[in-house]
């Protein structure tokens, strides 16, 4: 049975998302890892030196829309893996197996419709610029998957 080390990150849509950056910076203290004000995206986290991003905000909170998505951690990409064989053998609505870069993610629908990511965080490409996605095929190796945003133009932030 695949795994989750625990619960590692929640995204919330928000209805201005200046002041919900400048709240959650200033006042409760997170520090902005990286950010898309167009595309209405900031990714914060308590310990940035650590893991890229527990917490995003996303523009665009609607009557009933507040939780953009609730993301599990798992130890290893062999448990993305199984999970992923998992949902497709309990007829689970997958909704995307992508790569972030500096993650490996299958996104799904619980019950209620409510997104869903476990995700593998590949340990080479903690910086990889966010947002960042590309499809991926895990029926491929290791390798290739940890490695397959490689041929996609997104450059790395500088750990200067």
């Amino acid at each position: 049975m695949p795994k989750v080390t625990g619960l590692g990150h929640v995204g919330i849509h928000v209805t201005d998302i200046q002041r919900s950056r400048e709240f959650y910076r200033d006042i409760v203290g997170l520090t902005i890892t990286d950010e898309d004000l167009e595309r209405g995206m900031v990714f914060m986290s308590a310990r940035p030196e650590e893991e890229h991003h527990e917490f995003v905000l996303m523009r665009g909170r609607e009557d009933g829309k507040i939780v953009q998505q609730i993301s599990f951690h798992c130890p290893s990409l062999a448990d993305v893996k199984a999970y992923h064989r998992l949902f497709l053998e309990r007829q689970v609505p997958i909704r995307s197996v992508v790569s972030h870069g500096n993650a490996i993610s299958v996104y799904f629908a619980d019950p209620d419709g409510n997104q869903v990511e476990m995700y593998y965080t590949n340990p080479a490409y903690l910086n990889w610029r966010q947002p960042f996605i590309m499809p991926v095929d895990l029926s491929q190796p290791d390798d290739a998957i940890l490695n397959a945003h490689l041929t996609k133009q997104s450059p790395e932030l500088s750990t200067d």
